[in-house]
């Protein structure tokens, strides 16, 4: 029988915490029950394995970094949009590192697959920054693989505190967000 008030959202959400603290690479069902205090085969009630748990734990990043999104750009456009959006995502990836590691290469099984949903979603709200510049229909995939990039790189990159130089981050980020506007006009 399942302990009382643990779930699969709960093994989800203790799993993400922990992947934030520990990294996603130190995650393990033994550790994540050592956490929620009870034994590894209990979490096997809850979740599939060490891979269903990456892959839920992948959802709910999802789902959370297309809410900072998406809510980061309600009433914004153009560069304003751009720089929300942008500011959103990265603050996201940097505080839940070890939960936005476990997105990177996972793909949705099937139309049906939470992933797919949550992806959508997060696709939906960097859209609402095209939508404030002129990109032709035809050069649309282009524009959102370029501003996931940039947005995924600049974070993951200072995430790892892969940002040696002098120069400070935050006005090089905020040259990034200018470039990319630039960029998006002269379309």
């Amino acid at each position: 029988m399942p302990r009382a008030g643990l779930d699969p959202a709960a093994v989800v959400a203790a799993g993400a915490a922990l992947a934030d603290e520990v990294g996603l690479a130190g995650l393990t069902m033994g550790l994540l029950a050592e956490r929620l205090g009870v034994r590894t085969p209990s979490l096997y009630k809850h979740v599939g394995g060490q891979e269903d748990l990456t892959r839920r734990i992948a959802a709910l990043a999802l789902s959370e970094a297309a809410d900072a999104v998406g809510g980061a750009v309600q009433g914004y456009a153009g560069r304003d949009a751009l720089a929300a959006a942008a500011r959103a995502f990265r603050a996201f990836v940097l505080e839940h590192p070890g939960r936005y590691a476990a997105t990177i290469g996972v793909e949705p099984s099937g139309p049906d697959d939470p992933l797919a949903a949550t992806g959508r979603r997060l696709l939906d709200a960097f859209m609402a920054v095209l939508r404030g510049y002129e990109v032709a229909e035809s050069d649309v995939d282009h524009a959102l693989r370029m501003l996931r990039s940039l947005c995924h790189g600049f974070a993951t990159l200072q995430s790892a505190n892969g940002f040696q130089w002098s120069a400070d981050v935050d006005e090089s980020f905020e040259w990034l967000i200018a470039f990319t506007d630039r960029g998006l006009r002269a379309l």
